[in-house]
């Protein structure tokens, strides 16, 4: 078996090769990672290891704070920042586990968008076709578990932003239950929404990852058999303008299921999910919260930032606390329904996109283009988030352009769904 050492040697080399044109990571820890690699080599052959995920290679999105150096969110603005006085409590549990960092992921300017462009690094692409987007804001995080020069990566997801890039780039994503990973030094988007999860080749190593940023001392949860597993699916907008290799995958994938003994049962959403888009004409909730995040320099001019998300934040300054106010309490309500609703299921199942990755000429030259584009990636993703439930997505097989196919659990049914979506898992392999 490869040292660790070794391993994390190929992937510097790997990244070394192409210095002049990064697509996955803005800062590399290379001197720091040999040190733990090291560590971690030794601690094997002494008999000491410090559990399932030491020595694993792991990447973290660009807003974890690293002890002494200014956490960037994607922004050339935060350049001058105060530097952070520690690591992200995530960071620390999984440096304590043993893990070897080797490095921060690009991604899109204060986790706002979603399709995976910053305009301040060079484009970051798909890494099964790099004429394609790599989806965001985790965008590095989905190319660097896809491409191997990590083999965990740790991301952000307020409305989708690591199941997308799971999907996009064919490898599994991870979305807790929001607040249960401590966001202890993560620079936030939402803090209503904003969730903490890994993206891996595998829900076990997802699972892992999990237990660990979560601080629970569980073992990888066994897989639950699915003969009798009700599995709703929720016809209607969710999976309406599916283009058509997405829409055949996700079928197959509902078939094995059923072959495999689980329940396929249509049931509709639609109703919930208009009324939170009545209640949200005001303004997203992730909108008018990042507004009162970045409310200090909205209204300059001047600064050099991605106006994709400048101009929307600073419109959802307008709103009042009064509405907001209303609006999270009317979320309230409808979380509790779609608790209700979804509880008559073991999981729902959806694409995790309706679309593959588009091209990256297609959506970076034509602005109406871009948010069709962004719309479609959000849709299906963001009601985990609205709702307040848990969510993976899983590669579908037999696709050219990867796909995910979601399962979506209740509020604080994590581990039962990552138990699930290991025996979905085993089926589509």
């Amino acid at each position: 078996m490869p040292s660790v050492r070794d391993r994390l040697e190929e992937s510097l080399t790997r990244l070394a090769e192409r210095d002049t044109n990064e697509r996955g990571f803005v800062k590399l820890y290379s001197e720091m990672a040999r040190r733990e690699a090291d560590a971690a080599d030794r601690r094997r052959r002494e008999g000491a290891s410090l559990g399932p995920l030491d020595g694993r290679i792991v990447s973290i999105k660009d807003l974890f704070d690293v002890a002494g150096e200014p956490t960037l969110a994607g922004s050339i603005i935060r350049r001058t920042a105060d530097p952070a006085t520690a690591d992200a409590l995530i960071v620390e549990r999984l440096r304590a586990a043993g893990v070897v960092i080797i490095g921060k992921t690009i991604m899109t300017e204060f986790a706002f968008t979603a399709v995976g462009l910053n305009p301040h690094y060079p484009i970051a692409a798909n890494a099964v076709d790099p004429e394609r987007v790599a989806g965001g804001s985790s965008t590095g995080a989905g190319i660097s578990v896809a491409e191997g020069t990590s083999e965990i990566s740790i991301g952000s997801d307020t409305g989708g932003s690591v199941r997308i890039p799971a999907a996009l780039n064919g490898v599994v994503g991870f979305k807790p239950t929001a607040k249960r990973v401590p966001l202890q030094g993560a620079f936030p988007l939402s803090p209503s929404l904003d969730s903490i999860g890994p993206l891996a080749l595998s829900v076990a190593d997802c699972a892992i990852a999990d237990a660990i940023m979560t601080g629970e001392a569980v073992p990888v949860p066994e897989a639950i058999f699915l003969n009798g597993l009700r599995i709703g699916v929720p016809r209607g907008q969710l999976l309406a303008e599916m283009e058509k290799p997405i829409a055949d995958a996700f079928e197959q994938c509902l078939q094995a299921c059923a072959k495999a003994g689980a329940n396929i049962i249509d049931c509709s959403i639609d109703d919930l999910i208009d009324a939170l888009a009545d209640a949200t004409s005001i303004g997203s909730i992730a909108g008018i919260e990042a507004s009162r995040v970045h409310a200090e320099w909205l209204h300059d001019e001047t600064l050099d930032v991605d106006q994709r998300v400048q101009r929307p934040l600073l419109r959802r300054l307008g709103v009042s606390e009064s509405d907001y106010v209303k609006l999270m309490q009317k979320r309230q309500v409808l979380v509790r329904e779609m608790d209700r609703r979804i509880a008559d299921f073991g999981i729902f199942a959806l694409p995790t996109t309706p679309i593959a990755a588009p091209t990256i000429a297609s959506v970076n030259g034509d602005e109406a283009v871009y948010k069709q584009v962004e719309t479609l990636l959000l849709r299906n993703t963001q009601i985990a988030n609205q709702f307040d439930l848990t969510a993976i997505s899983l590669p579908m097989p037999g696709l050219t352009l990867p796909g995910g196919l979601m399962l979506v659990a209740q509020h604080g049914a994590d581990r039962r769904l990552l138990a699930m979506a290991r025996s979905v898992e085993q089926l589509l392999s």
